[in-house]
């Protein structure tokens, strides 16, 4: 089944390392982080065990291989059979894309 079903497990914010302000009992969070999140993907023709980019130390920054959402969002369509520059909807006056108007392209390292 897992030749012809792709599965995400995603969410849209990473979360610092660090707590946000005083380490209390009932105040002991961490804040949402949009420069690093994990995403995690099976089956839909993406190769098993491969680990695709890599953040400093302290999990805050990306150092190699950053994946930016367009990107992520177009290696997405290409596994499911859909070219996204192809795709588009009016909006405003503007052919929209799923991928935004950056020239998106898919993640070809993690493709089977």
């Amino acid at each position: 089944m897992l030749d012809e079903t792709l599965i995400v497990f995603a969410g849209e914010f990473g979360r610092t390392t660090y707590c946000q302000g005083r380490l209390e009992r009932d105040n002991y969070g961490r804040d949402h982080h949009p420069k690093c999140f994990s995403t995690w993907m099976a089956g839909g023709g993406i190769k098993g065990g491969v680990v695709h980019g890599e953040t400093d130390d302290y999990s805050y920054n990306v150092v190699k291989d950053e994946v930016p959402v367009y990107d992520f969002n177009a290696t997405i369509l290409h596994q499911l059979g859909i070219d996204h520059n192809k795709l588009s909807f009016p909006f405003m006056g503007l052919d929209q894309k799923l991928t935004g108007v950056n020239p998106a392209k898919a993640i070809k390292n993690i493709i089977s």
